[in-house]
């Protein structure tokens, strides 16, 4: 283990690590606690020893200088709000009367008080919560969770750094709060906010902080001169403190661009900065700008995303140009490790020959280890390591998993008319409502029904050997006979089958095509307790066999109403796994594409009359810089088309997406040309349906009136409001009534009862339409 008096003098450091233990330790224990099984005592416990866990093993590795804070019970950003004293208002008593279960409100919201908003973090598939500010928030200090984090590494006897969100960014994330005007902007906020931040680190240094990093990664979007103005005058400040440690501003995803001068120029000790992909730009840039003259630079050469082996000999070319422009060069991974899984050696059931080519969080923390040996002793100190490195890169670049000759010849022979439906969408809209014959304010679900505990079990039942697949299969089919009966029961218009025998909504299809391989341990945090395990796409993608015919049909038998058959979209299946980075996404997404019209069209012909391809990622994995908004649009929007333009002009293409910003592709979402959308809109307020109107979508659309990422039941009373929102900007004859996103992590009793509420409360806004 490396110390304080043993650091080398490149420091290996990293940004953050996953949070939830190698056996999702946390999950259990902060559900344990929700459901009264687990206490607030023996939670701490549990977080502290994770967080120890993790510390030590970095520190085994060789990583010199430690993160802290970035552990979070739920999220990162709202332990920032809580940092700051933020706290909504409604939220304002519960906090204070148990910070703890206050905090876990502010999250999941209860049944009488709504949570905050939940939005994706940048262009990745992790969740934060969004501040909510207003002209008369009050910010307050509260560092007691970041310096208790501290001084629990330096017990350790560990050289150890804060991780913060940076001011600048925490601003550009936040939202008005309710009632507040909507022009208004956070970040008017910061000469407020600034002092806060300026007593958190008097705290940190008084605890013994030697150096604290402030993340500023909303910094590589497009930013205007009034935006880059603040970030000057943000660091200016803090940088003028006295009682402080040292700052090391971080920033990852992309380049920085007109920001980099200004970080630069700032009065702070050291910069962090991505140099994979992306952002390999601001290797130039950094030259360009006079590099950093009497700084640290942190250069995250070890792609913090992907689990791709690190081309070893080509990342100490980067740093060895890094090494002139600045006064001290250190190596850690691109951005936190947060957004990858835990080992790579616990998947046992993939191919060793495979298994060289993936690196989760502790290969790459490994992999910054030997880089900082290799730019401080040379790489003479790394000989057998850059060997093995070569032998892992050649391995993969000529395995036949990588190159499938019909799968290519097929996605070469694409046209342009296979991407388009032949007839306009008017013409197609008579023809399905006419088949369809649905009243106004149609209803229906996403997707998913509860994923009980029988079901898990039963899965984990039949891979472990204690039921056959017959067995399986007859649970299978009870489970949907119970869900289309209850939706019969409660009323809804077009139904869904419930995906009783899918574990993930990409990883079941992963599954099925080949070039995809799964991982048994391979959990990553999507939010809070939610984990996924993001199969890896390592190869060409061709489909062998149907994926959903059957059960699809299965449950058509069962009524009379429609049974809407779900799939998974080509950009989702990409955004959702860890993909190929040796050809161009655009390449891998068609392959997926054509794998996914096969069964669009199988599922037709099996008499399946709507079908739900859902790409919830499509706005996550929008590049973070306008200048490349165009060309990913353009793959992405063909992709789903070349999907779903097969079908007869009755067939009904419905699409879903949830918990992003839409504004910023209301135009996409009008290029993927599906005949109906559902959109989560419950706790932004039905912001989505203004959008749409605003763009003049002229297609069916279905603003969400259930937030599903809550354990609060909607009353009948609050989802009819919300649609009458929602009549506001869409027409009735275009509006549909549904969930925001799927059901599969809620309960059947919430689950019940919220959708009863949903079926009245579009009953009783039918009825106002319809009676004279």
């Amino acid at each position: 283990m490396t110390t304080k008096s043993a650091a080398a003098a490149t420091q290996s450091t990293l940004y953050g690590y996953p949070r939830q233990g190698a056996d999702r330790e946390l999950k259990k224990a902060v559900e344990g606690y929700w459901k009264g099984r687990v206490t607030a005592e023996a939670l701490r416990t549990t977080a502290v020893g994770l967080r120890r866990t993790t510390w030590r093993q970095q520190a085994a590795a060789g990583i010199t200088e430690v993160p802290t804070g970035d552990f979070s019970y739920y999220d990162h950003v709202l332990d920032t709000t809580v940092m700051v004293g933020a706290i909504p208002e409604r939220h304002r008593a519960a906090v204070a009367a148990d910070p703890l279960d206050g905090y876990f409100a502010m999250a999941r919201g209860t049944q009488d008080v709504a949570p905050l908003e939940m939005t994706k973090w940048f262009d990745t598939n992790y969740h934060y919560l969004v501040p909510e500010l207003g002209p008369d928030t009050v910010f307050a200090a509260d560092s007691s969770q970041q310096v208790a984090a501290l001084r629990e590494a330096l017990a350790l006897g560990l050289d150890a750094r804060s991780v913060l969100v940076g001011p600048v960014t925490y601003l550009l994330l936040a939202k008005p709060a309710p009632g507040v005007a909507a022009d208004f902007d956070p970040l008017t906020l910061l000469d407020r906010l600034l002092p806060v931040y300026a007593e958190v680190l008097a705290d940190l240094r008084a605890a013994g902080a030697d150096w604290a990093q402030l993340d500023e990664p909303a910094l590589v979007q497009d930013r205007t001169p009034a935006e880059l103005n603040a970030a000057t005058r943000a660091y200016r400040d803090l940088g003028g403190l006295t009682d402080r440690p040292k700052l090391l501003v971080a920033s990852y995803f992309d380049r920085l661009g007109d920001a980099l001068p200004v970080l630069a120029k700032a009065p702070v000790e050291g910069l962090a900065l991505d140099f994979t992909d992306r952002a390999a730009a601001n290797l130039d840039a950094l030259a360009a700008a006079g590099g950093l003259p009497g700084k640290r630079l942190v250069a995250g050469v070890v792609n913090g995303r992907n689990i791709w082996v690190n081309d070893l000999a080509a990342s100490l070319t980067t740093l060895g140009t890094l090494l002139g422009l600045a006064d001290r060069v250190d190596v850690s991974a691109s951005c936190s490790l947060l957004h990858v899984p835990l080992d790579a050696a616990a998947e046992r059931e993939i191919d060793p020959q495979i298994l060289r080519w993936l690196a989760f969080a502790r290969q790459k923390t490994a992999e910054v280890v030997t880089l900082a040996k290799g730019l401080s002793q040379g790489t003479g100190a790394i000989t057998a390591e850059l060997a093995a490195n070569r032998a892992d890169l050649a391995s993969r670049a000529r395995s036949p998993i990588t190159h499938d000759p019909a799968v290519r010849a097929r996605a070469a022979a694409v046209t342009a008319s296979d991407t388009r439906r032949p007839q306009p969408y008017d013409e197609r809209s008579a023809a399905q409502h006419a088949a369809l014959r649905l009243p106004l304010l149609p209803s229906t679900t996403i997707g998913s029904f509860p994923q009980t505990a029988e079901l898990r079990t039963a899965r984990a039942d039949l891979r472990a050997g204690r039921i056959d697949t017959a067995g399986y299969e007859e649970r299978i089919r009870s489970e949907i006979q119970e869900v289309i009966a209850f939706q019969e029961k409660t009323g809804l218009d077009v139904l869904v089958h419930g995906e009783p025998e899918r574990n993930d909504m990409v990883q079941y299809f992963a599954e099925q095509l080949t070039g995809y391989l799964a991982t048994r341990h391979g959990w990553v945090q999507s939010y809070g307790t939610r984990y996924v395990r993001p199969p890896v796409l390592a190869g060409d993608i061709s489909r062998p066999a149907p994926m959903t015919v059957r059960w699809t049909a299965y449950a058509r038998s069962l009524t009379t109403k429609p049974v809407k058959g779900m799939l998974t979209g080509p950009v989702t299946m990409l955004a959702w796994s860890f993909v190929r980075d040796d050809q161009p996404l655009a390449d891998t997404a068609r392959q997926v594409a054509l794998a996914l019209r096969d069964e669009v069209n199988d599922l037709e012909a099996a008499g399946t009359s709507v079908i739900q391809v859902d790409e919830p990622a499509l706005r996550e994995t929008l590049p973070l810089r306008a200048a490349d908004h165009g060309a990913y649009l353009d793959w992405a929007t063909e992709a789903f088309r070349l999907t779903t333009a097969g079908v007869r002009p009755e067939t009904q293409i419905h699409t879903h997406m949830c918990y992003a910003e839409f504004g910023d592709v209301v135009q996409a979402i009008d290029d993927l040309d599906a005949d109906v959308i559902s959109l989560e809109a419950a706790r932004s307020h039905m912001q989505v349906a203004r959008e749409l109107a605003a763009h003049g979508y002229p297609r069916e659309a279905g603003p969400g009136v259930y937030d599903i990422h809550s354990p609060r039941v909607p009353s009948a009373h609050e989802a009819a409001e919300l649609l009458r929102t929602g009549l506001r900007a869409i027409p009735a004859e275009r509006l549909w009534v549904n969930p925001d996103c799927g059901l599969k992590t809620r309960g059947w009793p919430e689950t019940r009862a919220a959708l009863e509420n949903l079926v009245a409360a579009a009953r009783t806004v039918r009825a106002e339409l319809t009676t004279p």
